[in-house]
C-alpha cells in the first residue's frame, strides 16, 4: 500500500541539525518502502547548497534570527502562516508528520481537521517546559502549554525519543497513543571516516545549541579551572544559541577568552573531522528547570563519530552513558558542577581514547542506536496512522 506522506517542518536538510538528520532519515525510509513523501519546509541559510532528493521538497522563504536560526515568535510566524495555506492546497496526503514548535502544531491540527487528515506529532521534547528557562512570563508559558496540548491531543499518534518525555506528555493530560522510538545518530555519515590513526587535537568540543536550559556556562567555568592544570587546550563551541553573549562574557571574566572559540553551525561533513579529532565533547543540562527528563541528543552524534562525551546534569543521558560504558569507553557522567566537569575533562586529557577505542565506540553506536532503526519505527507509526484513517 502506497501512502502519501506530508512532512511539515521549519528545519530540514541540508540545513545541519539533529532534527534535519532525523526527518531526512524518516523520508529516506518512507521512500524506500515505496511511499510518496512531500516535505513542506523553508529555504536553507545562504551558502548551504540544496542537493537532489528522492522525496519532493517544497521550500519557502522564512525570517531567521541573528544566528541564522528559525527561532522566535516572528520567525515561527513567518513559517506557520504560509504553511497554513500550503497545507490547504497540497494534494491530499494520507497522513502528515509534523515537527514542533507548537505554533506549527496549531496550524497542522486546524488544517488537518478541515481536510480530515490524520497527523503524527513528533514530541521530541516539551516546548512549554523549555520556555520556562527563556521567559518569566507565566502568561506566555500558559498560552504555549495550552497550544502544545491542543496540538498533541489532536494527533492520531505521537512519537517521542524517551520514556521521560512520554511520561511528561501524559502528565499534561494528553491521552493519544505514544510510541517511544528513540533518537539515534546518522551513523552512516559518522562511522565510515573513523580511523585508528586519526590524531587527537587539544580541543574540547561543544557541538549544538546552547540555550538557557542547556546551561553551557558551566562548561566555560569548568574549562577555566581545567586550563589552570592543562594549559594549551581550547574549548570550541560549534552551533548557535541565545546564550552566546553570556558565554563570551563569562570567558572574558575568567580570562580564558583567547582559548574559547565560537564557530557558526556547519554541515555534518565539516563537523565530522572536528568530532574525530576532539579529545571529548561536552554536553550539559541545567537542573531545576523542569526539564530534567530531556535527553541531550548531541551525545549520539559524538559517539557515532567515535568521540567520547562528558555529560553534566540530570536526566536519561547519564543512565544511557553508564550503560554504554559497560560495553565501550563512551564518556564520563558528573553532576552539573564546574569542578566536577573540570575533573571529567582532565580524564580524557590525561588518558585520551586510542584509535581502536574510537572505532569501537563508533561501531557500537551504529549497531545499537542508528538513525535508520529509529526512522523505521517512526514510519511504522505513520503507516499505522494512515491505515487507521483508511479503515475508518
Amino acid at each position: 500500500m502506497t501512502v502519501r506522506i506530508a512532512i511539515a517542518t521549519r528545519i530540514y536538510r541540508p540545513e545541519p541539525s539533529a532534527a534535519s538528520s532525523y526527518l531526512g532519515a524518516v523520508a529516506d525510509e518512507a521512500t524506500s518502502r515505496g511511499h510518496d513523501v512531500t516535505v513542506v519546509t523553508v529555504r536553507p541559510p545562504a551558502g548551504i547548497p540544496v542537493g537532489s532528493t528522492v522525496e519532493t521538497v517544497r521550500m519557502m522563504p522564512v525570517l531567521r534570527d541573528r544566528s541564522g536560526y528559525v527561532k522566535g515568535y516572528l520567525q515561527y510566524l513567518s513559517f506557520d502562516v504560509p504553511l497554513f495555506f500550503r497545507l490547504l492546497v497540497l494534494r491530499r496526503p494520507d497522513v502528515v508528520l509534523m515537527e514542533p514548535p507548537p505554533t506549527t502544531g496549531l496550524v497542522v491540527r486546524v488544517v488537518c481537521a478541515i481536510r480530515r487528515i490524520p497527523y503524527v506529532y513528533d514530541a521530541a521534547d516539551i516546548w512549554s517546559d523549555a520556555a520556562e528557562q527563556a521567559t518569566g512570563s507565566r502568561t506566555v508559558i500558559r498560552v504555549l502549554r495550552m497550544m502544545e496540548r491542543f496540538a498533541m491531543q489532536g494527533a492520531r499518534s505521537l512519537v517521542t525519543i524517551s520514556q521521560g518525555v512520554m511520561d511528561r506528555v501524559r502528565a499534561m493530560g494528553v491521552d493519544r497513543p505514544v510510541t517511544v522510538t528513540g533518537f539515534g545518530a546518522d551513523t552512516t555519515a559518522f562511522l565510515s571516516p573513523v580511523r585508528t590513526d586519526t590524531p587527537t587535537d587539544r580541543v574540547l568540543l561543544y557541538a549544538g545549541t546552547y540555550s538557557p536550559w542547556h546551561g553551557a556556562d558551566a562548561a566555560v567555568d569548568a574549562f577555566a579551572a581545567f586550563s589552570s592544570t592543562h594549559p594549551g587546550y581550547r574549548l570550541r563551541f560549534i552551533g548557535n544559541g541565545s546564550e552566546r553573549d553570556l558565554l563570551e562574557r563569562r570567558a572574558r571574566e575568567l580570562g580564558v577568552d583567547d582559548a574559547v572559540e565560537f564557530v557558526e553551525t556547519i554541515p555534518s561533513e565539516q563537523l565530522l573531522p572536528e568530532l574525530h579529532r576532539a579529545v571529548a565533547t561536552i554536553a550539559t543540562l541545567r537542573p531545576g528547570g523542569g526539564y530534567e527528563y530531556a535527553f541531550t541528543t548531541k551525545a549520539y552524534s559524538s559517539m557515532a563519530a567515535g568521540c567520547p562525551v562528558v555529560f553534566a546534569g540530570p536526566g536519561p543521558t547519564a543512565a544511557f552513558l553508564d550503560r554504554a560504558n559497560a560495553e565501550v569507553r563512551a564518556g564520563v557522567v558528573c553532576d552539573y558542577d564546574p569542578a566536577q566537569i573540570a575533573e571529567a575533562m582532565a580524564v580524557f586529557a590525561d588518558d585520551p581514547l586510542s584509535g581502536e577505542q574510537r572505532v569501537a565506540l563508533a561501531e557500537w553506536t551504529a549497531a545499537e542506536h542508528s538513525l535508520t532503526a529509529v526512522a523505521s519505527r517512526v514510519v511504522d507509526v505513520i503507516e499505522a496512522s494512515a491505515a487507521g484513517e483508511r479503515r475508518s
